[in-house]
Order: structure tokens, then sequence, then C-alpha cells
């Protein structure tokens, strides 16, 4: 800077010659014409020219931009990179310039593409925005994808948010409900993605509503606003809770034993945002603005919305009902009955006449069966010789040892099913504990398993067969008796 001040004032107020004040300062005369007319400044990049180069020629430019302006239909994660274009470009029209004079030119028209959006602002309890997004756990030692429903209040950008193993219509509504429970409250408008789930067909303001979408909605009173076509700047809060949950709750990846667990920990994450967060440009923290929101809401209803997903099938002959493209048991005294079967996001619960008759974890595979043992000891009493063959038993994933100690009973079939009762009256842990202290006795019944698990703190008494112990006699005693003053008269 201080050679180009010296530059400057010899040639500007002194009037030298660029070869006088190469001379006098010692620089090259490059340097003089270059810094002499106050044309280029030291510090400042030279601004590139408008047409990148002269390989961009008016068809490459056109080009370019017929591939911008098909992004604008296309989805926003299939979209030309800069680099594509390039590829494109040398492929398609013989391009022989260099890849990054096609991304300057890329970058330029872009910016002139670039959507200027509007900021708004939301009163206390006006609206909340809801979108899906998807992230990956491990879930019982095992990587899984879990759908994240995500909620987000426009005034007080309060978050909720739950993980389903779907993204069904039972998950979604479960998930409406809880997040209004949450809030204590339901906001006037929710602003959606054009999901299939409430959207019967069209977008934005065309959209036509499915029927269960328009009752659920008629019963939290709210209207609905789903936005236009690949716009997701529309609901651009609840995008970036999506992100927020990623690179926050769930980074590093979370271990945990069920959703329940999982579940959890989002809402932990949710309840430490609220109190903590402050958000840059707003006047109040965010738990304070939720407190001024939550008084906006309107009341939840009295009753809640029934999310679970409703059938009523009839029990086959082998005690099992189809819901969903699977077979769930049932006891056996049910059979050929019509019941009611509800399922959740999470649960299948089977109801005979408003009587809970049995419950199952929620099964996304297909054609696959699921049993619980209980249902079908009834049966295997009535036929005990099946038992070692049964389905519902084989699939139950019993430890090795109640089959090994079935087999050493005297009746091992009757044995076996009087063995799944104890399992499924007193849990499978303490059947395990005195099948275990009854194999070290070798004692092989299954009334010595009752008494263990009945009296578990105390030792069964031996008998030991070597008869009582006797302490040799002293003989010298007698001689005391026999002299004088020794006891004998």
């Amino acid at each position: 800077m201080d050679q180009y001040k010296d530059i400057r004032y010899l040639y500007a107020v002194e009037g030298l010659s660029q070869r006088e004040i190469a001379k006098r300062l010692g620089v090259s005369r490059n340097t003089v014409r270059r810094y002499c007319y106050g044309e280029n400044i030291p510090g400042e990049r030279k601004k590139p020219s408008g047409d990148c180069s002269r390989v961009i020629t008016p068809e490459v430019r056109q080009f370019v931009n017929d591939c911008l302006e098909e992004d604008k239909n296309a989805d926003p994660k299939q979209r030309h990179t800069a680099h594509k274009i390039y590829k494109r470009l040398t492929k398609e029209m013989g391009f022989q310039g260099a890849e990054s004079t096609v991304r300057r030119l890329v970058s330029q028209l872009r910016a002139k593409r670039k959507e200027v959006f509007v900021p708004l602002a939301f009163a206390p309890g006006e609206a909340a925005q809801v979108d899906w997004g998807t992230a990956k756990v491990i879930m019982g030692g095992k990587k899984i994808k879990v759908n994240l429903l995500c909620f987000r209040l426009c005034c007080s950008c309060a978050p909720f948010v739950m993980a389903y193993p779907s993204q069904r219509e039972e998950a979604f509504y479960e998930g409406h409900r809880m997040a209004f429970e949450f809030f204590g409250g339901v906001p006037k408008t929710l602003i959606y993605d054009n999901l299939k789930t409430a959207v019967k067909d069209g977008w934005g303001r065309t959209a036509r509503e499915q029927d269960k979408f328009l009752a659920f909605r008629a019963h939290y009173a709210y209207k609905s606003r789903f936005c236009n076509v690949r716009k997701a700047h529309e609901k651009g809060l609840v995008e970036g809770l999506v992100g927020l949950v990623r690179r926050n709750a769930l980074v590093p990846m979370p271990k945990v034993n069920d959703w329940d667990e999982l579940n959890q920990l989002l809402l932990e994450y949710c309840l430490d945002y609220i109190a903590e967060q402050h958000i840059r440009g707003r006047e109040m923290p965010v738990n304070e603005s939720l407190a001024i929101e939550k008084t906006a809401l309107t009341p939840l209803p009295l009753t809640p919305y029934e999310t679970a997903k409703i059938s009523e099938p009839k029990v086959n002959y082998f005690s099992t009902v189809s819901f969903d493209s699977n077979q769930y048991s049932v006891p056996v005294r049910w059979a050929s009955h019509t019941v009611t079967v509800k399922g959740s996001a999470f649960e299948v619960e089977i109801y005979h006449r408003g009587e809970k008759i049995a419950q199952h974890k929620r099964c996304y595979s297909r054609n696959k069966t699921i049993y619980q043992v209980e249902h079908y000891i009834p049966l295997l009493e009535k036929k005990p010789g099946a038992v070692f063959n049964a389905r519902p038993v084989r699939q139950a994933n019993l430890p090795d040892e109640i089959w090994s100690f079935a087999k050493h009973l005297k009746k091992p079939d009757k044995g076996m099913v009087r063995l799944l009762h104890l399992i499924a009256d007193r849990g499978i842990d303490q059947v395990i504990q005195a099948i275990r202290k009854a194999r070290q006795n070798n004692q092989y019944s299954i009334e010595i398993i009752g008494y263990y698990m009945d009296n578990n703190k105390k030792e069964l008494i031996t008998i030991d067969n070597r008869g009582p112990q006797v302490e040799a006699v002293d003989i010298s005693r007698y001689d005391q008796f026999l002299s004088p003053g020794g006891g004998l008269n």
C-alpha cells in the first residue's frame, strides 16, 4: 500500500513518467503501469468478466440455461450440479473448455435466478408446520431407518418430534394427537406438504383432502394449508427442525433398546430446546413465547380421536386373525368368533364385545404370523402329543434348557405343557432358575420346579443315606463310677 501511495503521488501530482517512477522507487515498470492510473487497488481481486471465457458461446450459455430451467420442476435432490452440466456439455456439445469456466457460468446464472422470499410473522396460536423426516438409529443392536414426525409452532418455534416405524396414517394421526397434548392445545391452522395420508389428489390450494383427514380436522377444530409443489420454503421452520434433530438429538447415532426409549430421548431434546433456546432475531426466548402461545391455542376435545386402524375379521381355525397382511394369535376359545382389531403405530389390540382378549407388538413385515404361546395352552392340554412340534411353541424361541429338562421328565409331552403353564404364569426367568437348581440336584419333576419357585430362598432338605454319626465310648469312665465317691452306692 505504501508503494501504491508513492506511485499515485509521483504520477498524478508530480507528473513523473512511468520510467522515472520505476527507477526512483526501485520497482518494475509493470507494477507502475498497473497502479499509476488508479484503476487497480492492491488487495482487491479483479471481478471476472460477464462472459467468463471466450469458450462460452451463445449456444453453451443457452444449454446451461435450459438445464437450470429443467431443475424448476425436478426434485430438489435430483437437480443438476455444475459438474453434471459440464459432463453433459462435453458429451452432447463437444465443449473444450475447463470445468472451472462452466462452474463460474452456472454460479452467475443461478444468482440471476435466485428467488427472494417474503419474511413471515405469525400471531400466537395462529399456525404450526408439520412434516416427516428420516434418520438412522441403532435399535436392539441393529441399524434401522426411523421416520420422524416433526411439529413446530410458527410463533414460538417450539418443537415436538416423535419417531415411528412407518409413515402410515395410524402414525400420522397418533403423532398429531401426541403433539396437541404436548402443547396443551391445537393451533388454528396446520401447514403441510402434500402428504398422501392427508391429500386425495391435487396440491396447494387445489388439494382435495382424504375423508379420514377431514374427520380428524373436524374433531380437533383446525384448518389446513398445503404447500405448493417443491416449495419447501413455505414450511421452512419445520424443514429446519428436521435438520436440527438429525444433527443434535441423533448425533452420535443413538443406541436404544426400543421405540419407547428412542421417543423418550426425542422428548427430552424438545424439552431442552424449549427451555434453553433464544432464536436470533426474536424478542423472547422460546419458553416465554410458548407460555404466551399456549393461551391462544384451541382447547383439546374432551375425547381423544381414535387414531388406530380398525377392522373386524373372523378368527380362523388356527386361532389367528388377519390384519394388515399379517396374522396375530388370540386365545383358542375365541376361534370362529368375529373380533375387533385396533392397530396403532406400535401395538395391535384385539377385542371381543369390548373385552380385550389379546395384544401384540405391531409387525410391519408381510405374510408373518405372530403367536403368543399362552393362547394355545388350553388346546395343548387336550393334545399334549403336539407340543414339541407346535408352531407357536417353536416360534417362542424358548431356551434349550427348557426343552432338555422336559425331555427328561417321566411324561415329556404333558410335562412340557405344564412348564409352558408355569412360564405364562410366573415368567421364564423364574422357571429357568428353578430348572437349574433341580438339575444340580438331579431332580426331574414338575413338582420340584414348583417347589423351588415357591421357596426360592429356602434349600430343599436332602436325606443323608450314611446314617447317624456315633462317637466312640470312653470305657475308663466306668472305673470312675466304681471308685469310692465315684457316684455308685
